[in-house]
């Protein structure tokens, strides 16, 4: 066609950092971030604080592409450096709070972060990782995050910044550093630990900006909602919303750490009206004492994922006052990229078909190119009968742009030109998708697949079960046997026999676990299990077929 041009009227590209910009006219008064007694801003100040933040970097030094870290827990300042560092033009790498000083010195290393922004209370962990890259020809700058709510003022440390004197330093005229295409990065986000070894992903402004806008629709979130932050913003950047609550002049409420009593006060001072947790965060909540409890002042709505929830713990939820809404997602799709969308005719369905219609993981959002259900090695789809495994494939915009320095594992899961998850699920015939476990989660025993997940579902049913996870143990015989392993809610006492006699009458019978272990269960700060540290315990325990013909002989 002709008479048509690409310009700055008609073309600029796509990033979350506008949603600031938008908030700070349209939403100027209202208030940005809430935390504790100590912090309350507007979104006037809230763009400006970023502004002068963003200036400050630039005469540090930062420049576009460069590389700023970040150790610290849901604080205001985290919310404003996912403004403030790509508004200097620079890349934000917000690092996993339970990470030791060995783990953030290789992260540190990979990512090669100009400054790390750290909080008060990880300040030793943060030295401990500098100390360990004495041998990198430089360091990163350190900006001290004071804690204003829980901590006396820290004392001046030689080569430390303190963070509000840094950011008072800065200029609020200063002229953000747009991207030059909307595929410039503006994250790494290190897969956390669901496996040993993290991988650095790239996100770029396009999918920031497109997972921002589709995650609060998934959220059921309107106009200036207030959010309870208790996924950790630096999971896959909050799942998008440090950016999307913005774009809706919604008021952040920091919270430091998380608890039932916690949450429940915070829901109760400043009338929260949505927040996401996983589902062990939600297993907290349905089993804390009354006296941690506050009645809801309205329904919150709640966004769970990481794990499927089993349906007994969205049942009781509700019961408290939660809306329970089921999201599906990965640090490679920037966060959520499914949502089990709510069908009015699930209302009049029996209350145990309605919440395991809830519990699937549900279909695409709009800003999904596809998501399907195929076979990993001929790459066909499967049928959707709600039986037929298959791998879970992506494609669309909002998957990420790679692995940082690590082009054959980008190639590897761009295979076929779809990104592959790694998660086996169906797809039932109304067109819902379900996971039914990670693939190297499957149990193989004597020829038969036996998804973990299943099998965990009905041990989180028992009623003194708090948490379960289910892997392989070796054995010579059958070459694989399901391990369980199983913490108890306080105050109950089961032996082994009766974990597996309460599997036995839920399962087919080579199903149910052969070993039971009790003990807490290690996880992630998202609250996802960390199996790979189950599986090696299952593996050094050896072969049940082999240790009973030991007693035999």
């Amino acid at each position: 066609m002709e008479g048509l041009m690409r310009c700055s009227a008609n073309y600029f590209p796509l990033t979350p950092i506008s949603f600031l910009d938008r908030a700070a006219k349209v939403f100027r008064d209202r208030t940005s971030v809430v935390y504790g007694s100590s912090v309350k801003f507007t979104w006037e100040e809230t763009h400006n604080r970023c502004l002068k933040m963003a200036s400050a970097l630039s005469q540090l030094g930062i420049s576009r592409g460069d590389v700023v870290a970040t150790l610290a827990p849901n604080v205001p300042a985290v919310q404003e450096l996912h403004f403030a560092v790509p508004m200097a033009g620079a890349v934000l790498c917000t690092l996993n709070t339970r990470h030791d000083s060995a783990m953030v010195s290789v992260l540190l290393r990979h990512s090669e972060a100009k400054i790390i922004f750290v909080d008060q209370q990880l300040f030793e962990v943060a030295q401990g990782a500098l100390d360990l890259l004495a041998d990198a020809k430089t360091k990163p700058l350190v900006i001290l995050i004071p804690d204003p709510e829980n901590l006396p003022p820290p004392v001046a440390a030689p080569n430390v910044h303190e963070y509000e004197t840094l950011l008072a330093s800065g200029r609020d005229d200063f002229a953000i550093k747009w991207p030059l295409t909307e595929f410039d990065p503006i994250s790494v986000n290190y897969t956390s630990g669901t496996t040993s070894h993290p991988k650095g992903v790239v996100y770029n402004h396009r999918g920031a900006y497109l997972n921002a806008i589709a995650t609060p629709y998934t959220h059921e979130m309107g106009s200036m909602p207030t959010y309870l932050w208790t996924v950790p913003m630096f999971h896959c950047n909050g799942w998008s919303l440090t950016w999307g609550v913005a774009a809706l002049g919604g008021t952040n409420v920091c919270l430091r750490c998380v608890s039932p009593k916690d949450i429940f006060e915070n829901i109760s001072l400043h009338k929260v009206t949505h927040m996401s947790a996983a589902p062990t965060v939600m297993n907290m909540i349905v089993n804390s004492p009354k006296s941690d409890r506050k009645p809801l002042p309205h329904k919150v709505e709640i966004t769970t994922g990481g794990s499927p929830p089993p349906p007994h713990i969205i049942s009781k939820m509700e019961e408290l006052g939660f809306s329970v809404s089921h999201i599906y997602g990965l640090t490679e799709i920037h966060g959520p990229c499914m949502s089990c969308l709510h069908q009015p005719e699930w209302e009049s369905l029996p209350p145990d078909e309605r919440f395991a219609l809830k519990a699937r993981q549900g279909v695409e959002h709009f800003f999904t190119q596809g998501i399907d259900i195929r076979d990993p090695d001929t790459m066909e789809r499967v049928l959707d009968d709600g039986k037929t495994l298959g791998e879970i494939m992506i494609k669309g915009n909002t998957v990420m742009s790679g692995y940082l320095k690590n082009v054959k594992a980008t190639e590897e899961a761009f295979r076929g030109g779809w990104f592959h998850s790694g998660d086996l699920a169906v797809r039932h015939p109304d067109g819902y998708i379900e996971v039914k476990d990670r693939m190297k989660d499957i149990i193989i025993s004597g020829g038969e697949n036996i998804c973990s997940v299943e099998v965990e579902r009905v041990l989180v049913s028992h009623p003194a079960v708090f948490e379960a996870a289910v892997v392989a143990r070796p054995d010579d015989h059958w070459g694989q046997t399901p391990c369980a392993f199983v913490k108890l809610k306080e105050g109950f006492s089961l032996g082994s026999e009766d974990i597996i006699n309460f599997c036995r009458d839920h399962l087919p019978h080579y199903m149910a676990p052969r070993t039971v272990i009790f003990e807490d269960l290690p996880t992630t700060s998202t609250g996802k299990i960390q199996k790979f540290v189950l599986r090696e315990k299952a593996k050094a325990l050896g072969s049940l077929c082999q240790i009973k013909r030991e007693i035999a002989v």
